[in-house]
């Protein structure tokens, strides 16, 4: 199986940053992110994964909002990793073709050929003040742009092939000719020229995608390595990794090409009960008025003056589109009916992991998990986020790798 350790800031849960001897401001330096890649590295994932937001999130007086630019910190990463693939997320929505091919071949060519890009669209309406749009485009017209801008990217990567690059002192001859000029005329990503960097001696970076939405799912299975996606139940993550690789073979690709991984979040202990309590602690330091704003603002639907221990009284189908994150809406109110939450049970769920698979046990116990989800062809490995930055990457690998290895 695939496994990526997704870094960002202080780990999965809302409350990591306030854990005892935490320091709050670790994120904005280099020393927290080579802890946090060196762990991984150590402990056998296949990748490391940086996500982004090109806004300050709600509430940021609450809670750490300021993050860095992932491809700077993967950068310096390559320096200080040998086998990790380096993937960070770039918005097509607010980011030119251009800057984006030679940006992600950069990161390509420090780490010796392990850049990725992870696409997404972007959708808090933060982003679009800090861009200068009135609004934040409907899902399919954010898709349409991202259709566009990925188009345009892949045409400057192309323009070098048949290219090659001599660099011959004696003869004075450094290519064997000039790339081709790309002229991509597109609605939102229009280019011409080339790139001044070329993908050699490397294949293409990896490029990763994450969405749930019918757009999100047949852009993935046109241009996706991998896909990120949200899923806490076997037999919907099973429906949902068929019905990528039907549009894959439908857009002309072999399925086997197109990874999904899930996101998984692993509270692990000695003993169950250990694991348990590792949750309940973090989930004590929740700022319940912090965590109501992002859930509101993730289902699209007021919470203001429901009473915390009652029952969620809203459901999937009450939910209208939100132009933010309506498949992990679904998917997150369907839980808290089905299991009966009450608001505070809900955000406690939510702050944990945002909707993703929820593991607290064993070593054993995550492990076997995973595996039936693998073999029970519901995923192809997993993006692992682990509750706490830096050292749960190590902790994984203690605590669940030898389990996966047997």
């Amino acid at each position: 199986m695939i496994l990526n350790a997704v870094v960002f800031g202080h780990g999965s849960h809302e409350a990591a940053w306030r854990g005892p001897g935490v320091q709050a401001t670790a994120p904005l330096e280099l020393a927290h992110w080579v802890a946090c890649a060196k762990g991984a590295e150590a402990a056998g994932f296949d990748g490391l994964f940086l996500g982004d937001i090109l806004c300050l999130q709600d509430r940021p007086e609450h809670h750490p909002s300021e993050a860095l630019d992932p491809f700077l910190v993967l950068a310096a990463l390559a320096a200080v990793t040998e086998q990790l693939t380096l993937t960070g997320t770039a918005s097509t929505s607010f980011n030119h073709p251009w800057h984006l091919a030679r940006r992600i071949l950069s990161l390509h060519h420090l780490s010796g050929g392990r850049a990725g890009w992870n696409i997404v669209t972007s959708s808090y309406p933060q982003e679009a003040a800090n861009f200068g749009w009135p609004e934040m485009p409907p899902t399919a017209e954010r898709y349409a742009r991202a259709e566009d801008v990925v188009q345009a990217v892949k045409a400057l990567w192309s323009g070098w092939k048949g290219v090659s690059r001599i660099a011959d002192t004696s003869t004075g001859r450094y290519l064997s000719h000039a790339p081709k000029d790309v002229g991509h005329t597109g609605r939102y990503g229009a280019v011409g020229g080339a790139v001044n960097l070329s993908p050699a001696p490397y294949d293409w970076p990896l490029l990763a995608q994450a969405g749930s939405s019918p757009e999100g799912m047949a852009f993935a299975a046109r241009h996706a390595d991998q896909v990120f996606t949200v899923q806490s139940n076997l037999a919907d993550a099973r429906a949902f990794r068929q019905s990528v690789r039907n549009h894959a073979a439908q857009a002309g690709r072999d399925p086997d090409t197109v990874k999904v991984l899930p996101g998984l979040v692993p509270f692990v202990g000695a003993t169950r009960v250990q694991a348990e309590a590792e949750l309940q602690n973090l989930s004590a330091r929740i700022g319940l008025d912090h965590v109501l704003t992002k859930l509101e603002r993730f289902i699209g639907a007021p919470l203001a003056g429901l009473d915390p221990d009652q029952p969620v009284p809203i459901g999937p189908d009450d939910l209208t589109d939100n132009r933010f994150s309506n498949s992990r809406a679904r998917l997150l109110l369907a839980e808290a009916r089905q299991g009966g939450l009450t608001l505070r049970q809900l955000a406690a769920r939510f702050a944990a992991g945002r909707g993703h698979l929820l593991v607290v046990g064993t070593g054993a116990d995550v492990a076997q998990v995973m595996q039936s989800w693998v073999s029970g062809g519901a995923a192809d490995g997993f993006n692992i986020m682990v509750p706490e930055l830096p050292d749960g990457n190590a902790r994984f690998g203690a605590g669940v790798m030898p389990h996966l290895s047997r």
